[in-house]
């Protein structure tokens, strides 16, 4: 049986890897070499054990433009929600579909999958980190400002799963990465400890001005995830220095971008005038979330 190609986590992957798919999603969005169908007669499961707008609709689309066919479980859909173990879910799974995407809070789920499935297993989310996020982000960022490598991207809010694709993605395309959190939010050490182990440019901050001065690109996220609801009231409290609005975005440089992968909590972590504003890019992010997943498809399937 040849290597699996699992999209399981940015850090997995090296640079050339990384830039090809890249690139792959750029031809998907702008040639007609992208209008073709690689993967006609294929199939993809989408477990979806947390939900998606955005995920949902650009895996099922981006298959459906490939040629491919799709089948959606939701959480109440699947065996996995009544004790199945993942290991048996990615045997039965991998006689039916060609590829095995799941949204799911663990990511030993996700690696469990992955190991005992016999077709590729793609990261649509875990609580550990969002590769696909990450890897249409920095299409979006190329697109608007030319190649990532060298550039300063800073995030502020919350170091959570989103922030930690990010941390990998600098690491290997040669970014400098700027993390702002509150003391009581910190980002997690290990993954720190990976990104100077690995000779990556990755400073923390608990002060957002000083983590925005001079940066390309400011990046926020929802303050409340879904699970965290019970500490909504005490998390609005700690990040509220860390809102995205217009004296923040000063701090950047006059032509950083901002963006959001969405859903957004206008108020909260970003301001009308920022996500409404000639500095943000988040309908293009959202867009791109398509192509990216559209080239990620391809090359777990050897096509791209």
């Amino acid at each position: 049986m040849r290597d699996l190609r699992h999209f399981l986590d940015i850090d997995r992957l090296d640079k050339a890897t990384i830039r090809s798919i890249l690139d792959q999603a750029a031809v998907y969005k702008n040639s007609k070499a992208g209008k073709g169908e690689p993967l006609k007669g294929k199939t993809i499961v989408l477990i979806f054990e947390k939900p998606s707008t955005r995920t949902r609709v650009s895996f099922e689309v981006g298959m459906m433009q490939l040629g491919g066919n799709v089948v959606v479980l939701s959480e109440r859909d699947s065996q996995l929600g009544r004790g199945e173990t993942p290991a048996d879910t990615a045997r039965v799974l991998s006689r039916y579909a060609d590829m095995i995407m799941i949204r799911t809070d663990s990511h030993q789920k996700l690696l469990d999958l992955a190991k005992f499935a016999t077709v590729p297993v793609i990261n649509g989310l875990t609580d550990d980190s969002h590769p696909c996020q990450i890897m249409a982000d920095i299409q979006t960022f190329e697109e608007h400002r030319g190649g990532i490598e060298g550039k300063i991207v800073t995030w502020v809010g919350d170091g959570n799963n989103v922030a930690a694709s990010w941390l990998h993605a600098a690491v290997k395309l040669n970014f400098e990465f700027r993390i702002a959190t509150p003391p009581e939010l910190k980002f997690d050490q290990n993954l720190l400890d990976w990104a100077e182990r690995e000779g990556g440019t990755v400073k923390s901050f608990t002060d957002a001005q000083k983590a925005v001065a001079g940066c390309h690109c400011v990046v926020a996220d929802t303050w409340v995830s879904m699970g965290d609801d019970g500490e909504r009231a005490k998390r609005l409290d700690l990040l509220a220095p860390y809102q995205v609005n217009a004296n923040l975005m000063a701090g950047a440089k006059s032509d950083a971008i901002f963006m959001h992968c969405l859903p957004a909590h206008r108020g909260e972590e970003v301001t009308d005038d920022v996500i409404d504003g000639p500095q943000s890019v988040i309908w293009d992010e959202a867009e791109n979330r398509l192509h990216a997943q559209k080239a990620v498809m391809a090359w777990c399937l050897g096509v791209a």
